[in-house]
């Protein structure tokens, strides 16, 4: 049995991480997997890309800006930009020998610009099994990568919040039902990383005649674990008597990923304990680019994107909190790397997330939307739980449900269960 996962990248985005995760937990379990990317970055073995050379990263490019300029005439305006994907131009991988030689088609994200509607078609049509990972919705909607609180996903799509001039039968809809010819030659087998993804793909017009599963992503638990954060702190010259709290994303500027409620949770914090000023700092990591943080009281420590895991996890241990204010996520790589590594986690009770912390266990989930509960969540984990129970809690529970063993044993099962 040959397993071939592609994506679009191996490091680039939340998915990425996820496929690549995947793709070692399986070859750890003995699977003979192989992964395939449009584009890898150095340090990923084993991994084959397709735009290895100048030439083919310039066409890889190319794709991805005729697919941006295709959308362009009928975005709504530039903030939804890249929250919708038409998949208007991709590349045929259907006779790469990877491809050709796989039982077993595992997609996970594969758009802008990777693999288009024609893309697909052409895999499905090889009668390869194919199962699909969910790591958005962009799977059963008509473009859009997170409908929100759009249920037009449910029977046909159309009237998208993301579209300039939207109707009923808009590109959305155009699309979706494009999709669904297509979907309806193949077998697909949907895994959703979350609860929340599955029951969502479930009640999807596109999905609803095919198997939906629930397999979370995995995390190496010898990597992501809990190490000593006096050592951790001093490695990254962090002050060794402060509360660390820790926040930080691919693209923190991203508005899903609720920057703009944690600076409102923050600013909460400081009118209801002002005293914090003295004993709060923030920490943050990946791209950051707002200004309203440097308006807070609290002293800021940026770190630039760490791409190696073993300093991610070390940064993670530095921190007595860490802090997601999603407004809307699956199962994101952020919450279980913290809670592996014995950190609890405040969020908001939305999406995936409420399946990944017990309130007041392994963090705290504030109600959703509410930027004064985000806050006294914080407040909580920094100064009111017992360190040492949670530090427990979150790592037994992470081991528990994440650890590559687990993950990968129910992905093979599911694997045998189609070839058999």
């Amino acid at each position: 049995m040959k397993v071939l996962i592609i994506n679009k990248s191996t490091s680039n985005g939340g998915a990425a991480v996820a496929a690549y995760r995947l793709f070692n937990a399986l070859k750890e379990s003995g699977t003979d997997v192989k992964m395939l990317v449009e584009e890898s970055s150095e340090g990923f073995n084993q991994v084959e890309s397709i735009a290895h050379s100048k030439k083919e990263k310039k066409k890889a490019f190319r794709r991805f800006v005729k697919e941006r300029l295709c959308f362009l005439p009928y975005e709504k305006n530039k903030k939804v930009r890249f929250k919708f994907s038409p998949a208007s131009s991709g590349i045929d991988i259907s006779k790469h020998p990877l491809v050709q030689e796989a039982d077993i088609i595992h997609l996970h994200w594969v758009n802008q610009g990777f693999l288009s509607l024609k893309s697909l078609e052409k895999l499905f049509k090889l009668n390869k099994k194919i199962v699909w990972t969910l790591h958005d919705m962009w799977p059963f909607t008509g473009g859009c990568h997170y409908a929100g609180d759009c249920e037009n996903f449910m029977n046909g799509c159309g009237k998208c919040q993301f579209l300039r001039n939207s109707g009923k039968k808009d590109l959305s809809h155009r699309i979706l039902q494009r999709k669904k010819k297509l979907w309806n030659t193949t077998q697909m087998n949907a895994v959703g990383c979350s609860q929340w993804m599955e029951k969502a793909a479930k009640d999807s017009t596109l999905l609803q005649n095919h198997p939906v599963i629930n397999i979370p992503n995995p995390i190496d638990p010898s990597v992501f674990c809990s190490l000593d954060k006096q050592q951790c702190r001093q490695e990254f010259d962090l002050p060794q008597k402060k509360k660390l709290l820790l926040f930080g994303a691919a693209n923190i500027n991203d508005p899903r990923k609720g920057f703009k409620q944690l600076i409102q949770a923050l600013e909460f914090m400081d009118v209801r304990h002002p005293h914090l000023v003295k004993e709060l700092e923030l920490v943050t990591f990946g791209d950051c680019k707002s200004q309203a943080i440097n308006k807070l009281p609290y002293k800021w420590h940026k770190i630039d994107f760490i791409s190696d895991q073993n300093k991610i996890a070390n940064l993670y241990n530095c921190a007595d909190a860490f802090a997601l204010p999603s407004m809307e996520d699956n199962l994101p790589n952020t919450a279980m790397e913290s809670l592996a590594c014995g950190v609890p986690v405040v969020a908001f009770n939305t999406g995936g997330v409420p399946e990944m912390i017990k309130h007041k266990e392994t963090g705290y989930l504030a109600t959703a939307n509410n930027c004064d509960d985000f806050g006294m969540g914080i407040y909580h984990l920094l100064y009111e739980n017992n360190a040492d129970y949670m530090k427990y809690a979150t790592t037994a529970f992470a081991k528990e449900k994440y650890a590559n063993n687990t993950v990968a044993k129910q992905y093979n099962e599911l694997y045998t269960s189609l070839v058999s």
